[in-house]
């Protein structure tokens, strides 16, 4: 059973979560394994995306791959932890900008994404100690959902501006 959220406290509902996704594929994998599409689509949130597994696996370059998507959800749920441990500090951020890199080395078997370096650039309004800031995205990556379900190394390359030594 969920509580009403109170908007107040910044607190979720108490609750089970659950994430529901679909995917559709079609084809023929009878043409062999050098020709048969990789192309599907994902629903998510009621929002429709195509994807493809990645061009060395005979994908479509031009389309999200499981892997991009892996990293997008790290960096996305390390930019949302942030502005939230943020904002109960409050710090006023006012622009946050990442350009993370998912690493899959092919010597690893079965392959997996061993590294996730996040780069987020975070730019505040106000000065703020460069230490409290550093707490803060190091407290944001403990409360990362996503990092906290990974086996992958997740590591934190902040830049920040307008921060005080």
């Amino acid at each position: 059973m969920t509580t009403d959220n109170d908007s107040r406290s910044g607190r979720c509902p108490v609750s089970d979560h659950s994430f529901t996704t679909t995917l559709a594929w079609s084809g023929s994998t009878g043409v062999g394994y050098d020709d048969y599409s990789r192309e599907h689509e994902l629903t998510m949130a009621s929002t429709a995306t195509r994807a493809s597994s990645d061009a060395p696996f005979r994908g479509d370059a031009s389309l999200p791959n499981p892997e991009q998507l892996l990293v997008a959800a790290a960096s996305s749920c390390q930019m949302l932890s942030f502005l939230a441990v943020a904002a109960r500090a409050r710090l006023d951020v006012v622009d946050y900008r990442d350009e993370a890199v998912g690493e899959m080395p092919e010597g690893e078997r079965p392959m997996w994404v061993t590294r996730i370096v996040l780069r987020p650039h975070i730019t505040l309004a106000a000065p703020a100690p460069r230490a409290k800031v550093e707490r803060l995205v190091e407290v944001a990556h403990r409360e990362c959902f996503i990092a906290q379900s990974l086996r992958s190394e997740i590591l934190l390359e902040p830049t920040l501006v307008g921060i005080s030594d």
